[in-house]
C-alpha cells in the first residue's frame, strides 16, 4: 500500500511538472469512477459524459493543490462531488423536482400493451434491461442531491464512512445515520412499487409500451445497452453483509459499473495533445 501511494505521488509530481504520460495515467485511473458517479448523480449517460469531461479538466488544473494528506481517489471524489452537487445543466436539474410520491403514481398508472411495431425489432428482454437501468437512475433523482450522493457513495460505491464524512465535511457517525435514514426511505419505495423487490408490483417488461409511447425509452437509441461494462463487478461480497431491512437496496448495489464512453476518452486525448495543454497546466 505504501509503495502504491509513493508511486501515485510520484506520478502526480511528474504530471504537475508537465509529464503528459504521467498525467494521462492519473486521469485514466479515475475516469471510469468519475463517469459512474456522474451517471448516478445526474441520471443520464449524456449528462454524465459532459460532466465527466468538465470534472477531468478541474482535476487537471487542480493537481498542484493536492496536498497528499488523503488518498488521491478521495481528493478526486471531493472535486467531483462538489461539482455534481451544484450541476444545473442536466436534464433532471431543469425539470421540477422529482419525488417518490410522483414517481410511484406514474408507475401505478403507466402500463400499456406492448405493440410489436413499436419495439423496432429489438428483443423484449433487451428493452426490459434498458428500462431497468433507466428506472433505477430515475429513482435516485427522487432524492435531493446531497441525499443522493450519500446513498450512491455508500450503497453503490461502498466508500468507507470515514472517507464519506471527509468528502461531505461531516463526522463518520453523522454520515452513517443519514445513510441509514435514506436507505430506509429508498427501501420503502422499492417494497411498495418495484417488481424487482416485490414480484407482485411493477414489472419493467409490462412498462415497455408505456415508456416508448411517452418517449422515455427509444428502441433505436438504447443508451445503457450501448455502454461498455467494466470488468469489475460492483458488488461481489457486499450483498451478504447487507442488513436485512435494506435487502431491496441490493438492486442498486448490483447495478453494473460502466467504462466511460469513447467520446470522453477522445476528449481526454485531444486535451492532452492540444497546443493549449501548457496553458491548462499553468492554471494548476
Amino acid at each position: 500500500m505504501k509503495n502504491e501511494m509513493k508511486d501515485m505521488h510520484g506520478k502526480i509530481e511528474l504530471a504537475v511538472n508537465g509529464d503528459k504520460q504521467a498525467l494521462e495515467t492519473l486521469l485514466g485511473s479515475v475516469q471510469d469512477m468519475v463517469y459512474n458517479l456522474s451517471l448516478r448523480m445526474l441520471g443520464s449517460p449524456h449528462d454524465a459524459e459532459d460532466a465527466t469531461q468538465e470534472i477531468l479538466i478541474k482535476i487537471m488544473t487542480g493537481l498542484s493543490s493536492f496536498k497528499k494528506e488523503s488518498a488521491f481517489s478521495t481528493w478526486v471524489y471531493r472535486i467531483a462531488t462538489n461539482y455534481l452537487l451544484n450541476y444545473k445543466k442536466s436534464f433532471f436539474a431543469k425539470q421540477p423536482p422529482l419525488s417518490f410520491e410522483f414517481y410511484g403514481a406514474d408507475i401505478e398508472a403507466g402500463f400499456l400493451k406492448n405493440n410489436p411495431e413499436m419495439l423496432n425489432g429489438v428483443e423484449v428482454e433487451i428493452l426490459t434491461q434498458e428500462l431497468k437501468m433507466s428506472c433505477t437512475n430515475v429513482m435516485l433523482q427522487c432524492l435531493d442531491p446531497e441525499s443522493r450522493l450519500i446513498y450512491v457513495l455508500g450503497i453503490m460505491f461502498k466508500v468507507d464512512s470515514k472517507v464519506c464524512g471527509e468528502i461531505l465535511g461531516i463526522t463518520p457517525e453523522a454520515y452513517r445515520q443519514r445513510l441509514l435514514r435514506i436507505r430506509k426511505k429508498m427501501a420503502g419505495f422499492l417494497k411498495q412499487y418495484c417488481g424487482i423487490a416485490s414480484p407482485e408490483k411493477c414489472n419493467c417488461k409490462k412498462r415497455i409500451g408505456y415508456t416508448i409511447t411517452n418517449h422515455r425509452l427509444n428502441p433505436a437509441n438504447l443508451e445503457y445497452t450501448q455502454l461498455q461494462k467494466a470488468d469489475e463487478v460492483m458488488a461481489l461480497d457486499y450483498l451478504a453483509a447487507m442488513e436485512e431491512m435494506d435487502t431491496e437496496s441490493a438492486i442498486f448495489a448490483e447495478l453494473p459499473k460502466y467504462r466511460s464512453p469513447q467520446n470522453a476518452k477522445d476528449f481526454l486525448q485531444k486535451i492532452l495533445c492540444s497546443e493549449n495543454m501548457a496553458t491548462i497546466m499553468s492554471q494548476a
